[in-house]
């Protein structure tokens, strides 16, 4: 059957439905498509970060492996040196100092994992929407096709197999099209979903990993404080007081 047919002889109704399922469709094959790339790029680098933070004993040579890389799993690193550098508390001492430090630590990667979460579930919408939409959308035009067919089949003269049979199977099209866009949308939706999970637990790895080197490296101190008078505009050397006017 001649698709276009719909839209040479369609009301407004029927080809604004197509058009609809057409634009969810387009939509989806592009978000996955941008996801599946962004998804294999994001692996690879993951493995090379996975790797520095495996090779690092020490904030300063995790900072300096990690500080040109943007992938999640160093964004999780580099969440963690930022919390300890930020932190005024102090970094040395007895089990409740350590203990303080430990949780503005866990904090500080726990934000970083939230956001990356949130990186990860872009796109999962579009295809929850257009594979919970797209049916009902297609079921309205078929409805809607139908019903004009019998309209248009009350006011003819005589009525024949083939003046049934187009419209009707025209309306019914619509249908097919709406199962068509929502049936990727699903499988994109249950496959990004089970890969995002896996990721997760990369993450999850990665976090313990960076939290299990961070607390346990006898120089952190020095680092950190290094780090607070790098920052710290009250440790700048020059003078800050103005010349006395004349």
């Amino acid at each position: 059957m001649d698709l276009f047919l719909v839209f040479d002889h369609g009301d407004g109704v029927l080809v604004g439905v197509f058009i609809t399922l057409l634009i969810m469709s387009v939509a989806t094959w592009a978000v996955a498509a941008t996801k599946l790339f962004a998804l294999i790029e994001r692996r690879r680098a993951t493995r090379h970060s996975m790797d520095a933070i495996a090779r690092c004993h020490r904030a300063s040579e995790l900072e300096t492996q990690l500080a040109d890389r943007d992938d999640p799993t160093a964004a999780l690193a580099q969440a963690g040196l930022r919390a300890v550098r930020d932190y005024r508390g102090p970094l040395e001492g007895d089990a409740e100092a350590r203990q303080r430090l430990d949780e503005a630590l866990i904090r500080g990667i726990r934000q970083a994992l939230d956001r990356q979460e949130t990186r990860l579930q872009a796109g999962q919408l579009l295809f929850a929407t257009v594979g919970s939409l797209a049916p009902f959308v297609g079921l309205f035009g078929t409805v809607w096709g139908i019903y004009g067919a019998l309209i248009d089949l009350s006011s003819a003269e005589s009525v024949s197999m083939g003046l049934v049979a187009g419209p009707l199977g025209e309306a019914l099209v619509a249908t097919a099209a709406g199962l068509a866009a929502a049936i990727p949308a699903v499988l994109f939706f249950n496959l990004f979903n089970r890969s995002h999970r896996l990721y997760r637990q990369t993450l999850d790895a990665a976090a313990h990993d960076v939290h299990s080197l961070l607390m346990h490296d006898s120089t952190l101190p020095d680092w950190a404080r290094a780090g607070q008078r790098r920052t710290d505009p009250s440790d700048d050397p020059r003078p800050t007081t103005r010349p006395v006017e004349a």
